[in-house]
């Protein structure tokens, strides 16, 4: 269950990010807020302060493994949301849960799920 534990979301495509906010609300969770680069997603990701994070692959052309290290660092789980064929994975995040475009709640729902559980 969710238990209203806040969630970033990482997505640099407007219609998307909405979409995913309606899903966070619909599960029980609280969005924590919305990068929509990896410069603003490296800034949320260094503050903490949210239980995990949905982050695209790719933001506006440019690969978001610097916040998934950040990520890491911090010991906040994340899921991979990927439109490609799992983007190539950097093997350091390879064992993350990811999540493939296009979603459904209830993909998102155990992708979370997953990602929380290893905290």
């Amino acid at each position: 269950m969710s238990d209203g534990k806040s969630i970033l979301i990482v997505e640099d495509e407007a219609m998307i990010g909405m979409m995913l906010e309606d899903y966070l609300d619909t599960l029980g969770y609280r969005l924590h807020g919305l990068a929509t680069s990896v410069e603003e997603a490296c800034a949320f990701a260094r503050q903490g302060g949210f239980d995990a994070a949905l982050l695209d692959c790719n933001l506006q052309g440019e690969k978001s493994w610097a916040v998934a290290d950040i990520l890491v660092e911090n010991a906040i789980p994340f899921v991979f949301a990927t439109g490609g064929m799992a983007d190539d994975l950097p093997t350091s995040h390879a064992d993350r849960p990811t999540l493939a475009k296009p979603f459904t709640i209830g993909a998102v729902e155990r992708a979370l799920g997953k990602a929380l559980e290893r905290k």
